[in-house]
């Protein structure tokens, strides 16, 4: 498919074309994008279509991710136009910034604290209450559109900056911090201004990035003055590029002006370029008009899937809520790359593959299979011109890995649920290239960092950071890699990778800690296992931690990045063998010793529900044919960690992770990402209904549905009893219904016939 095929798709305006799924409850209206801006959540709280490329947005703290704080006494000081949602680490974007202001003005930084605040899906509002202002975003997917409403009696102004960003330190080469290059600012008339912003660093530690704008005003300024680092000079029209920050303050007189209206068009590549999109997308638009095609692309994505009707109030503001978060990111630039000319799609901000490919990519591939197709081709695509599928990317490069290359789970997701217009032969390709190439020094960056030592001794040893996780997700993504060579009848290939699945193996250690026998440990080169581990230096002696499977090395004792696993311990670790826990439950103890494992970790509450290494965790009772334990496991945790508040999500929403878990959840499914089937579980409401792109709905019924009953009793697909406790992908595609019998005490449904595991399957052995 062609750039001009794949880029109407990214404007909001042609997204409504996928409407044939119209449904008459208004799905949009429940959205509140401020659930998960208070707490550790990061959520982006302003204007944003489906995968845009721009998120016009409020800046209050240069230290947030998401240019967001919900302290309203802190001054904003301005709305960028590039955000990302939901991050941890450095910030990136917070580019292109416009602040409006009243009276007269000699200095260039104005703030403002906020009266108000108001949010939702393609619009965002906030009083400036020093100015008497009222400051509303809407966007299209690859230009702004501001107004502003003054009430003060004061000189209305706007000020463009375009040197601003999010995550500037003090220290220039701070880790993770966003560093100024240059920028440049031209008035080309009195209704015009164009320039870019040129930034590096942030959380990928990326090199310079370039934000180009065109903007447009709906009335002619009566003066300006632009300015350079801090010198202010009226009436020049250019600043140019020489190291220095650059802005323009612009002023409007006269009573009549109520209000001031801004267009502004964004792009990577160039401002002629940033022109473009904002003729293309919103140039001959009213703000209202905009605003109502950024819900409609919303709406027609949203209502894939329908609850049923009797769903209180603040369940489905949660649940379309998580679907907004899981489809801000990553944003889909096709014919905005500075980088190359393709045909294929181009997609950045991924924010990172590690944190969406458990749930957020499968719920993606539920609600429009044709755009997790684009994902995939946008990340060969990447390969083929750089040499690596990223992990990570933001700001046109790759970076950073947190463990293993998962674009190999993406990829096998998308084959073994039938996914067409992918090459599967390319895809292979590039796997082969993270599973066989060590990346050199940049293993931070792209590939797999240790990959001699897994490639030779079956595991990554502790000489290298992350060398847990590291060894348990390259296990994994063998079994991916071997899933899809499999496919295309690579022969040599399946057998090679589908024998390393087993390199977790290689780090069980049988020692016992909290009742629970086996756990994933470090090891050096030669093979001893290591009991402690360095933590500190004092007047040249060396302090030591014993090493145990509570342990978190990170980031006591050494950097974030540096400890043998990422996020998450090896009680948690452990956990992780999604390809074959049929194995791990016998390396475990056998099911009643793995049971008791799990009840450890819940109630001693060694689970962490913030973070994404556990996403599969709650559903392992599936396994000893105990998915009642899991409903149970699953409900508790949602009742204590999410609701409908601003601080409703556990941890760093991460691109949509946390929400697309939660919304999965709520439907009654998990996937195990990179296979071909989800778990079920008991649902939260009583009907959903999911309009798929191929025009078949599948349905899930919750019989005698109540707040009491939340166990399966009883399964029935298309009529015929499914006595297992999972669903095939195809099976939803082909359209149907499942219905669920609900009881009020756990029934004998699901506990015979357990879900799949690599070791039990005998077409994979």
């Amino acid at each position: 498919m062609g750039i001009l095929k794949f880029y109407w798709l990214t404007a909001c305006a042609g997204l409504v074309s996928f409407a044939a799924v119209a449904q008459s409850r208004n799905s949009v209206s429940y959205v509140d994008p401020m659930i998960g801006s208070e707490g550790e959540g990061n959520v982006f709280v302003g204007a944003s279509c489906p995968f845009g490329m721009v998120k016009p947005g409020p800046d209050v703290s240069r230290a947030s991710n998401s240019g967001h704080t919900p302290d309203m006494a802190t001054p904003l000081y301005g709305f960028s136009q590039v955000h990302v949602s939901g991050t941890g680490g450095g910030p990136k974007y917070g580019n292109i910034l416009v602040m409006p202001f009243a009276g007269e003005f000699g200095e260039i930084n104005q703030t403002s604290p906020r009266a108000s605040e108001t949010a939702s899906a393609g619009y965002y509002s906030t009083v400036l209450s020093k100015y008497g202002i009222t400051a509303e975003l809407t966007t299209t997917a690859r230009a702004a559109y501001h107004r502003y409403t003054y009430t003060n009696t004061g000189r209305r102004a706007l000020r463009i900056d375009a040197g601003e960003f999010l995550g500037e330190r003090p220290v220039p080469d701070s880790r993770e911090a966003q560093q100024f290059v240059g920028s440049e600012i031209e008035v080309l008339s009195a209704t015009e201004i164009k320039g870019y912003s040129r930034i590096r660093g942030g959380w990928n530690n990326g090199p310079a990035y370039t934000v180009y704008f065109y903007a447009v005003l709906d009335k002619p300024v009566s003066s300006f003055a632009t300015y350079k680092g801090k010198r202010l000079q009226e009436g020049v029209k250019v600043q140019s590029d020489e190291g220095e920050k650059t802005g323009a303050l612009l002023y409007f007189d006269g009573a009549d002006v109520k209000t001031v209206q801004v267009k502004i068009g964004i792009s990577f590549v160039s401002c002629l370029k940033a022109k473009a999109h904002l003729e293309k997308e919103i140039a001959g638009s009213t703000f209202d008009q905009v605003l109502q095609q950024a819900q409609q692309s919303w709406e027609v994505l949203l209502k894939r899937i329908q609850l049923d009707a009797s769903t209180p109030a603040d369940q489905l503001k949660m649940f379309y809520t998580a679907l907004y978060h899981t489809m801000l990111m990553p944003a889909d630039r096709t014919g905005d790359n500075p980088g190359w000319t393709s045909d294929q799609p181009y997609y950045d901000d991924f924010y990172a593959i590690w944190d969406t490919f458990r749930s957020s990519n499968p719920l993606i591939t539920l609600l429009s299979p044709s755009r997790e197709v684009s994902i995939v081709n946008a990340l060969l695509d990447i390969y083929r011109r750089e040499g690596y599928m990223p992990d990570a990317r933001s700001g046109n490069s790759n970076g950073r890995t947190q463990g293993g290359s998962n674009a190999e789970v993406l990829i096998a997701d998308a084959y073994v649920k039938g996914l067409k217009g992918i090459n599967y032969n390319l895809a292979l390709e590039a796997m082969l290239k993270d599973a066989t190439i060590p990346p050199g020094g940049n293993e931070e960056k792209e590939g797999r960092g240790g990959l001699t030592d897994y490639n030779t001794l079956g595991y990554v040893s502790n000489q290298f950071v992350r060398a847990g996780n590291r060894t348990l997700e390259y296990a994994y993504n063998d079994y991916c890699l071997a899933i899809v060579a499999k496919g295309i009848k690579r022969k040599g290939e399946y057998q090679r990778f589908i024998q390393q699945s087993n390199n977790w193996k290689n780090l069980w250690r049988p020692v016992t800690d909290h009742g629970a026998t086996g756990f994933i440990m470090p090891k050096d080169a030669a093979g001893r296992w290591i009991d402690s581990i360095p933590c500190s230096e004092s007047n040249g002696r060396m302090s030591f931690v014993h090493y145990s499977p509570l342990a978190q090395d990170w980031p006591i004792c050494v950097c974030w990045w540096c400890g043998f696993f990422y996020e998450a311990s090896s009680w948690e670790y452990s956990l992780y063998v999604p390809h074959d826990v049929a194995s791990l439950i016998q390396y475990a103890g056998g099911p009643a010793a793995f049971r008791n494992r799990l009840d450890t970790l819940f109630e001693k509450e060694y689970y962490n529900v913030g973070n994404e290494p556990s996403f599969l965790t709650p559903n392992l009772y599936h396994w000893i044919g105990r998915p009642d334990l899991s409903s149970t496991r699953i409900r508790q945790i949602i009742a204590k960690h999410y609701n409908s508040s601003y601080a409703g999500i556990p941890g760093n929403d991460d691109s949509g992770a946390m929400s697309s878990w939660l919304a999965f959840h709520m439907l009654g499914l998990f996937p195990n990402a990179g296979q071909s089937y989800y778990l079920i579980n008991a649902p939260f409401v009583k009907q959903s209904t999911l309009h798929q792109e191929n025009g078949k709905d599948f349905t899930i019924t919750a019989k005698n549905f109540s707040a009491a009953n939340t166990f399966i009793k009883a399964a029935w697909l298309n009529g015929k009893p499914l006595n297992q406790s999972w669903l095939e992908h195809e099976e939803i595609v082909k359209g149907g219904e499942l219905v669920l019998e609900m009881d009020s005490k756990p029934g004998d449904w699901g506990t015979k016939v357990l879900p799949p595991s690599m070791s039990l399957d005998p077409l994979l052995n």
